[in-house]
């Protein structure tokens, strides 16, 4: 068993009314990811949603956030993985942006964390980047200060005592209400509950 989710009444699913979706994604949908394994299936899960998506050139912003070594990059690598990138797949700690183009999707995975001043993010033109179609998944978010846009998706990671990362999954947008429910009715979950 791949994760471990827990279930309530009040998990997003898509035949309820917005109101309702909204009220679920703030509180957001609780995941355990026991094993590299089950962060390497709920990657290609994510993937198979938002491709589809990417195809039809929407704008998808993903936001990880959680302590150092809580899993952010591990989970992103999946990701970039299960949508095709092949080769090497660098972190971008150093370069503050690593972009891809797998199955000519336009890709971008930034990380913030050396980031000393959020205009740093202006001053790189970041801007267009984010106005434009493709996926951008961004680690360590709070660093570009408040500039980037409202995120579809929000993975908050951490680790137990035992090493298990457990994540929980909001939403600010409808297009994250959607990813999420399709990711729920999917079956990326086999319980889920509030957080």
């Amino acid at each position: 068993m791949h994760v471990t989710i827990v279930a309530s009444p009040t998990t997003i699913d898509p035949t309820l009314s917005l109101e309702a979706r909204d009220a679920a994604s703030q509180d957001g949908v609780r995941q355990y990811w026991h094993t590299e394994d089950d962060c390497a299936l709920d990657a290609q899960q994510l993937a198979r949603v938002l491709t589809p998506l990417l195809q039809q050139g929407a704008s998808v912003l993903i936001e990880l956030r959680g302590t150092l070594g809580a899993g952010k990059t591990t989970f992103t690598r999946h990701l970039l993985r299960a949508l095709g990138v092949e080769g090497r797949i660098k972190s971008p700690s150093y370069a503050v942006v690593e972009p891809y183009e797998p199955q000519g999707l336009p890709v971008w995975h930034f990380d913030f964390y050396r980031f000393a001043d959020p205009r740093e993010w202006e001053d790189a033109g970041f801007r267009d980047i984010f106005a434009g179609p493709g996926l951008k998944v961004v680690e360590w978010p709070d660093k570009a200060g408040g500039l980037l846009p409202a995120a579809d998706l929000l993975m908050d990671l951490d680790t137990d005592a035992q090493g298990a990362r457990q994540v929980v999954l909001r939403t600010h947008t409808t297009q994250g209400n959607d990813i999420l429910s399709a990711l729920l009715s999917a079956g990326v979950t086999s319980r889920s509950t509030k957080a």
